[in-house]
């Protein structure tokens, strides 16, 4: 019986184009999760095969030739496990998700495409509930969904409801220039506390008994992106919202695409203490967690304060903070002064801890 189970033919190997060989290379949830490994995946195979000029800025959001007016498009999937979790759902999720990468490439959203892959045998009563906060996150954020499409596979092809989405929207000048125009001396701020959604994900998949019970951070940034362009305007050299591998991803990426290395003081990053208390029971860096709410933004030198002061001005970013500056490039690409201790090279894990929490 246990060579017939490792002799049977896994149904995407059914009419292959290729052989694959026994020992191969193989992708893995890790290359999935925004950190090393996703980088490499991106760059050396996917970007490398498809060649073209859109890809190659690995920003979240493609900036389109002007079509009686420049566009953003963007792209997006959601897998969360399990659909509902505290502080959000996959249907929130898949809308703020989509809006927040336009927002923070500096777009204005205007129309959202939906795509649902249904399982055979979930509940209309679920999906009427799905939908309803799809619509009401869509209100919220002033989007229109102008087209989607539905699919139902059988029982066990889908875990009961994925999502893709896509999004467009105009591009609003000064467009952030992104992290290749970085320069030292350059202030990193982050918009308010970290790791809230993946610990709210994770404690809700494992049913885990917390009090109080992690919220996520699953939530609109165009109202405190639009109001930091306002007053900041061509100060801010980049901004992204800090999704899978958190923080860290960010840092990492940022300094790969600059050349230059992000410095952080873990004192001044804000966390939650029923996040910090998660992490440390866990073993888990709240730097390495997913958040759905919440951004980094890269600032000219002297305007970190500033950026800070209208951040604090809104209820959703009331506690965000300056954690860090740009400096010539070191040893290593992203370092940390941590509580305890001199500074410290911060590294991104080669795969989550948090699979599918978004």
């Amino acid at each position: 019986m246990e060579n017939q189970h490792q002799n049977k033919t896994s149904s995407w190997q059914l009419n292959c184009p290729v052989s694959i060989p026994a020992e191969t290379d193989c992708v893995t949830l890790a290359h999935g999760e925004g950190g090393r490994l996703s980088r490499k995946l991106i760059q050396e195979r996917i970007i490398s095969a498809l060649k073209n000029e859109f890809l190659e800025t690995s920003d979240d959001a493609a900036r389109l030739p002007q079509i009686e007016g420049p566009l953003a498009l963007t792209t997006d999937s959601f897998v969360v496990s399990p659909l509902f979790f505290p502080g959000g759902d996959i249907g929130s999720l898949a809308i703020y998700g989509t809006v927040n990468d336009l927002a923070v490439n500096g777009a204005r959203p205007l129309w959202l495409t939906l795509s649902l892959i249904l399982e055979e045998g979930f509940p209309l009563v679920v999906l009427d509930r799905v939908l309803h906060s799809l619509a009401e996150a869509a209100r919220s954020t002033a989007v229109k969904i102008v087209a989607g499409d539905t699919k139902v596979v059988p029982r066990g092809a889908v875990d009961g409801l994925f999502i893709n989405t896509a999004g467009a929207g105009e591009l609003i000048e000064p467009v952030p220039p992104g992290p290749a125009f970085l320069k030292v001396g350059d202030e990193l701020v982050v918009s308010g506390p970290i790791g809230q959604h993946g610990m709210a994900v994770l404690a809700a998949r494992e049913q885990l008994q917390f009090d109080p019970v992690p919220q996520s951070d699953c939530g609109s940034l165009l109202n405190s992106v639009e109001k930091l362009r306002t007053r900041i305007g061509g100060r801010i050299c980049c901004l992204r919202d800090a999704t899978r591998g958190g923080v860290a991803a960010v840092l990492q990426e940022w300094a790969e695409t600059s050349g230059l290395t992000l410095s952080i003081d873990e004192r001044a990053v804000p966390v939650t203490p029923g996040v910090r208390g998660m992490s440390e029971l866990l073993g888990l860096d709240p730097l390495h967690i997913a958040n759905e709410g919440t951004m980094l933004i890269a600032v000219r030198q002297g305007a970190g304060q500033e950026a800070v002061s209208v951040l604090q001005s809104l209820s959703e970013t009331a506690d965000a903070r300056v954690i860090g500056s740009v400096k010539p490039r070191g040893l290593v690409p992203v370092t940390i002064k941590r509580t305890l201790g001199p500074e410290q090279p911060l590294h991104d894990p080669l795969g989550s801890p948090l699979p599918r929490i978004c």
